[in-house]
Order: structure tokens, then sequence, then C-alpha cells
């Protein structure tokens, strides 16, 4: 691995939930994650203490934040302050999704 560059494949790789793949860097005070979702696979309703940032990159899901529920589709953004619970069903397609989180996930370590 680079010093300054990380390829996929130098990643931490998750598969937490069946159809769900995350590829995680994590830094001195951030992490970093590429989420790939298979179609209408599902992250089930969480919380954590982290500020959470996202960027939807590719396809679309049913993202539910707090009482809001929103169709994702790439482009769009979100951010979940901590402690407020979320989950998102990816669409027909799937979809690649791009987190950040502050401070660090330890559990992405």
């Amino acid at each position: 691995m680079e010093r300054f560059f990380v390829d996929k494949k130098d990643c931490r790789e998750l598969r937490p939930f069946p159809g769900v793949s995350m590829f995680v860097k994590t830094g001195d005070r951030m992490s970093l994650s590429l989420v790939e979702m298979a179609a209408a696979a599902v992250i089930p309703l969480h919380q954590h203490p982290h500020d959470q940032m996202g960027l939807m990159l590719e396809g679309e899901g049913e993202f539910t934040i707090g009482d809001e529920v929103r169709q994702v589709r790439a482009g769009m953004m979100w951010s979940i302050p901590g402690g407020v619970p979320h989950t998102i069903t990816a669409g027909p397609n799937g979809l690649r999704a791009l987190d950040a989180f502050y401070p660090i996930r330890e559990d992405y370590r």
C-alpha cells in the first residue's frame, strides 16, 4: 500500500449483512467506507455515536433516517448526526455509496 493512496483491495472488507460489502479505510480521525449492496439487500435499523455523511455513487435505495423516508439516487447525499436511527434497502439494481464517519469507527478497524 502507498503512503497516501489506497486501493480497494487494501481496505478492510466487511460483510455485515447478506448482500452487503463494505471496504473500509480508517485514518487518525475519521473512517471512510465504500458500501456495495446487492438488489433488495438491507442494512437494518441501527444507530451509532458517530456523525455519518454519505454520497450515493450508483443505483438507488430507500433510506430511512429518524422519521424521514426518501428514495436516494446517484448524486444525492445524506448527513446523519450521531445517535439517530437509520436503515437502507437497496433498489432493484443494488447500489454503491460512500460513507464518512467522525470520529473513527473502532469497530471498522
